[in-house]
């Protein structure tokens, strides 16, 4: 029996990255969901059917701030060692140095998507993105 897709969670409110990104990491074997708010982001970690095996996370949401979910992510056992890319143009050090400081890997927009496979890859401790779905043929 082939292992389940890894579970990416992209966190942005633009709504072309989740658009742009979804069909790419999809291709390489990803399964992906999208939350555009930090509400719907959280509903999507609480879902344990269907549990997240990385996160990608925009700082700025229009109900708050990546960093306060990142902060709740570190302070539940559950969460702690969840993989996490930052994906933001921010550009203040005092906030890029606290999402490091709270294990995060800074992925600076505009950035290739494959760049941020070979992350995601690195974070999940893959060689390689998991492979396709046997039902598909290349």
């Amino acid at each position: 029996m082939a292992a389940a897709p890894r579970h990416l969670l992209v966190v942005d409110d633009e709504p072309h990255i989740g658009l742009l990104l979804r069909p790419h990491l999809e291709h390489v074997g990803y399964r992906v969901s999208l939350a555009r708010t930090l509400g719907q982001a959280r509903h999507v970690l609480a879902d344990a059917g269907a549990p997240v095996d990385a996160l990608l996370l925009d700082l700025h949401l229009p109900d708050g701030s990546g960093l306060d979910l990142l902060r709740d992510l570190r302070g539940a056992a559950a969460t702690r060692s969840l993989p996490v890319i930052v994906l933001t143009a921010e550009g203040e050090d005092r906030v890029l140095d606290e999402a490091q400081a709270l294990g995060s890997v800074l992925l600076t927009k505009p950035f290739s998507p494959t760049k941020l496979v070979a992350r995601i890859a690195m974070l999940l401790r893959d060689a390689s993105p998991p492979p396709r779905p046997l039902s598909e043929s290349p």
